[in-house]
């Protein structure tokens, strides 16, 4: 089945017609690959936790409020998030160095590491599925995503 078959899309379509159905197209297979991955690996965070402890991993220890304005999310929807993860022993709270009053969200080794775990099946998930795909391809579809993750991510601080 051909591309233009397969989204729907007319070939002769305006490009920002075929990104919204190529994001739209990616969303609904991202999360169905997502769920129809076999692997327990896959499984061992879900992806509020996945994306909190990247999150942490990269920018250090965090209040919950500046988590959740870097996540554009609410505030409360990131304290339950968080609550969750520390019953789960993934993060850890501490007393803010900056904010006595305050306190700082940081990953445990346990939380790190299954968030590894989760990277490395994910990685060798796409591997697998770009497995035909020359190097370059993989590399521009790299930094298209990244591209498209910046623009997106301007958009919302923007409102």
């Amino acid at each position: 089945m051909s591309d233009d078959h397969r989204t729907g899309t007319d070939p002769h379509e305006e490009p920002l017609g075929r990104i919204e159905t190529e994001v739209a197209l990616l969303m609904r297979l991202g999360e169905a690959t997502r769920r129809g991955t076999g692997t327990a690996e896959h499984r061992v965070l879900d992806r509020a936790a996945y994306v909190i402890l990247r999150h942490l991993e990269s920018a250090g220890p965090q209040n919950v409020s500046a988590l959740a304005a870097r996540l554009n999310l609410d505030g409360s929807t990131v304290t339950r998030q968080v609550s969750a993860m520390q019953r789960d022993g993934l993060i850890v709270r501490e007393p803010d160095p900056h904010d006595g009053r305050g306190t700082v969200v940081s990953p445990t080794a346990a939380g790190l590491s299954r968030m590894a775990a989760v990277r490395a099946a994910r990685t060798r998930l796409y591997g697998d599925i770009l497995a035909d795909w020359p190097a370059a391809d993989r590399q521009t579809l790299a930094t298209m995503l990244s591209r498209l993750n910046d623009a997106l991510d301007t958009h919302a601080r923007r409102r």
